[in-house]
């Protein structure tokens, strides 16, 4: 499942609901949950906010093709993807990935390999509110390891 939405949200309480309402009972082995959320530092520069804008159809398109590519690298039983879009702050939760699969390596090895194809291929603008009330684009993301 893959959600766009504007308004805060528990990723554990999502995750779960999902969990409770699938006929994952018994069937799985692992579940890899990754939260990504807001930081209050950039290239640098303090951050105090950003706003997310995407393209409705478009956005959700392309995280459903990430998805499907996943599926097809490994053995997963289900997935739940969320992402944030609107006005955002430090601490804010922007991302959820949460993976079931049988066996660990699939869960974290998808979560993963979403995750970067997240930030690299899907079409999300973000325009961040620096502490001194400037504002500026993000002009690309950073990899999973600065």
């Amino acid at each position: 499942m893959i959600k766009i939405v504007s308004a805060e949200f528990d990723p554990f309480a999502e995750a779960q609901s999902h969990q409770k309402k699938s006929a994952l009972t018994g069937k799985y082995g692992a579940t890899s949950l990754f939260i990504g959320t807001m930081r209050d530092f950039n290239q640098g520069d303090k951050v105090q906010g950003m706003t997310l804008e995407h393209y409705p159809g478009m956005t959700e398109k392309q995280l459903a093709m990430v998805v499907a590519d996943a599926e097809e690298k490994w053995s997963l039983l289900d997935s739940l993807v969320i992402h944030r879009v609107g006005d955002v702050f430090t601490d804010d939760v922007l991302v959820l990935v949460v993976i079931w699969s049988v066996h660990r390596g699939d869960a974290f090895d998808a979560s993963r390999y979403i995750m970067e194809q997240l930030k690299s291929k899907v079409p999300f603008w973000k325009k961040e509110i620096l502490t001194d009330d400037q504002h500026r684009w993000v002009v690309k993301n950073t990899d999973g390891y600065l």
